[in-house]
């Protein structure tokens, strides 16, 4: 099992892009479009996309995120570092969803493929 990320770059650069290669059929289960804005030092955009085939994680927006989530980076790594801190983070205006919310309750899943 792969160390657990600890930034942004590593989430989405290595972690998910491995996790969707190694299991693309439980990436295309949440059927969704993410687009992730993270504000700050070591932050950027990523777009990760599970309904293609196979499911990708690319830079940049692409301008087709059925859910944007926008955090600043210090707060993402907390997330990491706790999953449960996402619903504190949201709840202090830290962690912003647009799109459909709904979407938003599927992250774990996403995240979980990045550990796997």
């Amino acid at each position: 099992m792969a160390a657990m990320p600890t930034n942004a770059t590593e989430t989405f650069d290595v972690a998910i892009p491995h996790g969707l290669k190694e299991h693309g059929d439980k990436a295309r289960e949440v059927n969704a479009i993410y687009g992730f804005k993270i504000s700050g030092d070591g932050g950027g955009d990523w777009t990760v996309d599970l309904t293609s085939d196979p499911p990708t994680c690319v830079r940049g927006d692409s301008g087709k995120a059925q859910c944007t989530i926008e955090i600043a980076h210090d707060d993402f790594k907390t997330m990491l570092s706790d999953p449960n801190a996402g619903m504190q983070l949201y709840f202090q205006g830290k962690l912003r969803v647009s799109g459909d919310p709904m979407l938003a309750m599927k992250l774990q899943q996403l995240f979980e493929l990045a550990k796997a």
